[in-house]
C-alpha cells in the first residue's frame, strides 16, 4: 500500500482520491477552504454542467489547447464512464440542448456530496482548512522524488507520491490563487503564460451600456482581426454595462483572448443569421409597406427586442421621424445589412475574478500523457485546471478534470512510483 497526498479538493482532486483509494492507497486530500468543491459548486450557474453526451471524437475540436495530449485521459475515462461513475453514486443525469450533462436535480451540491460520500466509504482521509504550502522534493542519484508536502501551519507529511489538482486562477474566491503553479516552478516545471478565459469581454461603445440585460438568442457572431475572421459560432449572447458575456462570447474568449492582449478586434453580430441578406430585405420591405405612413422609428417593432429598437434606429442613420415611405431604396438596403452585420469593437477580457477557467499552465510537454505523472520529478502527478489544457464551454472542462484526476488517482503508487523508490 502506497501513501498518496493530494492537495486541492475540487473536481480533479476529488477525482483522483477516489480512484487512488479504489486502488487500495492510503490517501490523503489536503484542501485549503473550509469544505470541499467549492469551485464545482457554482459551475454551471450552480446546476454542474459534469460533462458533455458527444461522441468522444468531437470532444477534441472542443479543446483549445493540447487536445492531442488527452487522447490517453479521455480514452481511459470517458464522458460515458463518468456519467455511470455518477449515476451509480446515486447522481441521476439527464442531457439538455448541446449536449450538456446535468444532475436531474439541478444542484451541483449533490454532485459534491456524492464525491464526498465515496471518499469516506473508501477512508480517505480529508484535511479541511489545511493549506500546502510547498512539496517536499528530495534529490536522488537517478533523479527527484516527490516525497511529502509542508504546510502553511509548519506540518511536515511524507508521502510516496504526490498528486497537486489546485487549479487555475480563476474565481480566486473559491481558492484557486495558483498554488499549483509555484509547486510546478519549484520543481523545475515550465507553466505557459496564463490568460482568464471563457470570460466575458469588454466593448467601446456607448451603446453597449444601453442594452445591458438584453439577452439575444439564434444570433451568430464573428470575430475579426481587420479581415480576418478568427471565431464564428451560433448560439446566444448576453449584452452587461461593460460589453457582452454569453455561451458564445465566452467560449469566443478561449480563442482569441491572447490576441486580445495586444489590439482590439471587431464583433460582428447577424441578428437575423436565418435569412440570407435578399431574404431579409424582403422582409423588411413587407414591413415597411404595412407601416408605410408610420415614423420609421414605430414600424420596425417586430423585427427586434424592444430594448434593441432605438439602438438600431440609431445606429441605421435613418432619421427616427422619417415617415417609412419615404425611406430610399439606399436607406433600407443600408438597414438591412445593419441587422446582418451589428458591430461592436472588443477592447479586451475581463479579469479572473469573472473566468470560468484559466488558459495556460504547466506544460503538458513535461507530463506523461498515460499517467499524468511528471517527467521531471518520480511520484509526482498533476490534474485538472493546473495544467495547459482548456476547452469551450458545454462540459468539456469538467470532464478534462475528471480524466486527468483519474488517470493520476490509478496511477500513483503503482509502477510510476516504483522508479524512485529506496
Amino acid at each position: 500500500m502506497s501513501r498518496i497526498l493530494i492537495t486541492g479538493g475540487g473536481a480533479a482532486g476529488m477525482m483522483a482520491a477516489v480512484f487512488a483509494a479504489r486502488n487500495g492507497n492510503q490517501v490523503e486530500l489536503f484542501e485549503k477552504n473550509e469544505k470541499l468543491g467549492k469551485k464545482l459548486f457554482i459551475t454551471g450557474k450552480g446546476r454542474c454542467n459534469i460533462t458533455n453526451a458527444a461522441d468522444l471524437e468531437d470532444f477534441f475540436p472542443a479543446v483549445i489547447s493540447n487536445p492531442k495530449f488527452l487522447y490517453s485521459a479521455f480514452y481511459s475515462f470517458t464522458n460515458e464512464q463518468v456519467i455511470s461513475f455518477f449515476e451509480a453514486l446515486g447522481v441521476k443525469t439527464k442531457t439538455e440542448r448541446g449536449g450538456r450533462v446535468f444532475p436531474v436535480s439541478d444542484h451541483s451540491s449533490d454532485v459534491i456530496q456524492a464525491l464526498k460520500r465515496e471518499m469516506d466509504r473508501l477512508g480517505v482521509k480529508v484535511n479541511l482548512n489545511a493549506e500546502v504550502k510547498e512539496l517536499i522534493i528530495e534529490e536522488y542519484a537517478d533523479g527527484k522524488r516527490a516525497n511529502g508536502i509542508r504546510l502553511s501551519s509548519g506540518g511536515e507529511i511524507s508521502g510516496d507520491a504526490v498528486i497537486v489538482a489546485t487549479g487555475g486562477i480563476s474565481y480566486p474566491s473559491t481558492g484557486s490563487t495558483g498554488d499549483g503553479y509555484r509547486f510546478a516552478g519549484k520543481c523545475g516545471h515550465k507553466v505557459t503564460e496564463l490568460f482568464p478565459s471563457l470570460v466575458p469581454m469588454e466593448v467601446k461603445e456607448w451603446y453597449a451600456g444601453e442594452l445591458m440585460g438584453l439577452s439575444l438568442r439564434n444570433i451568430e457572431i464573428r470575430i475579426t482581426d481587420g479581415k480576418k475572421k478568427l471565431y464564428q459560432e451560433f448560439g446566444e449572447m448576453l449584452f452587461t454595462h461593460y460589453g457582452v458575456t454569453g455561451p458564445v462570447i465566452l467560449s469566443a474568449s478561449s480563442i482569441v483572448g491572447k490576441r486580445l492582449k495586444d489590439k482590439e478586434l471587431t464583433l460582428h453580430i447577424d441578428l437575423k443569421p436565418a435569412l440570407t441578406e435578399d431574404q431579409l430585405d424582403k422582409r423588411v420591405l413587407r414591413e415597411f409597406e404595412a407601416n408605410h405612413n408610420r415614423q420609421f422609428k414605430n414600424a420596425v417593432d417586430s423585427l427586434f427586442p424592444s430594448k434593441l429598437r432605438p439602438v438600431i434606429v440609431e445606429l441605421s442613420g435613418i432619421p427616427e421621424e422619417k415617415k417609412v415611405h419615404e425611406i430610399t431604396k439606399e436607406e433600407r438596403h443600408r438597414f438591412v445589412r445593419l441587422i446582418k452585420d451589428f458591430t461592436m469593437t472588443l477592447t479586451g477580457l475581463r479579469g479572473y475574478n469573472e473566468a470560468i477557467i484559466t488558459k495556460g499552465g504547466v506544460s503538458v510537454r513535461e507530463i506523461d500523457p498515460g499517467t499524468m505523472e511528471s517527467r521531471l520529478v518520480n511520484g509526482l502527478y498533476f490534474a485538472g485546471e493546473v495544467l495547459d489544457l482548456d476547452a469551450v464551454t458545454g462540459g468539456y472542462n469538467l470532464q478534462i478534470a475528471w480524466s486527468t484526476g483519474y488517470l493520476a488517482g490509478v496511477n500513483a503508487g503503482a509502477e510510476s512510483i516504483l522508479k524512485g523508490a529506496k
